[in-house]
């Protein structure tokens, strides 16, 4: 059995920075800032995002947690409210859907989700660009733990309560844009595959020791068969 585990933004779709509006809409609503400009969102969790934004504008772990779940709640609601303005347009990455429909005709194959994002913001996410949500079975999200190298190993029990089956952390790929992406599954072997299309070149993501590295997923053949060889 090999599991393989996307991220989201970055890698499976470009969201047109509604994720990044909603949560600065939710944040200023709460807390009353949007936190700074200069912070970079990719390959953290939503839920670190916010404590990462707050706590440097002064609120204690214990404030922040407080507001944690009202947060979370209108930035769902803001996200959900932007997708529909028609505002911005969610658009899959090259290669994406070819690579989908060719990992899912494999034997002993499940794709998943490894992504910072909570579970209704990723669904939010997917059904926008077009892509069935539940076609990702084994699945990670931002929801499940604030700290991204935590979800590999909530992706592999997940695996024992949806398949029924242990699988090594070494049957786990993870694909991902940035270098969170690439070391998150380090502790329990994961494997790891970059793609350029985020904020980082192929030669950065390379300095992260990844199985494996492309500048994009449009290559399905030779996407496919790093995925099938790590």
């Amino acid at each position: 059995m090999r599991i393989v585990l996307f991220d989201i933004d970055g890698t499976l779709l470009r969201s047109g920075g509604v994720g990044r509006i909603a949560m600065e809409r939710a944040l200023t609503s709460v807390f009353g800032s949007p936190g700074r400009p200069e912070y970079h969102y990719d390959g953290k969790t939503d839920r670190q995002i916010v404590r990462d934004l707050m706590k440097r504008e002064g609120f204690s772990d214990d404030e922040i947690d407080e507001q944690m779940e009202t947060l979370l709640g209108e930035y769902v609601s803001g996200l959900h409210t932007e997708l529909a303005s028609g505002n911005r347009t969610v658009l899959l990455l090259p290669g994406v859907r070819e690579l989908l429909d060719a990992l899912e005709q494999q034997e002993n194959v499940v794709i998943g989700l490894l992504t910072g994002n909570i579970h209704q913001g990723a669904k939010a996410k997917l059904t926008a660009a077009g892509i069935d949500p539940a076609r990702f079975r084994v699945n990670a999200f931002g929801s499940d733990h604030e700290l991204r190298p935590k979800l590999p190993a909530v992706a592999q029990q997940r695996a024992r309560e949806v398949l029924g089956v242990h699988v090594e952390g070494n049957r786990l790929v993870v694909i991902g844009d940035t270098p969170a992406d690439i070391q998150c599954g380090e502790e329990i072997g994961a494997r790891a595959i970059g793609v350029a299309t985020g904020r980082y070149s192929v030669e950065q993501l390379a300095e992260y020791n990844p199985y494996a590295v492309f500048e994009s997923l449009a290559d399905t053949d030779a996407v496919l068969a790093s995925i099938m060889n790590a």
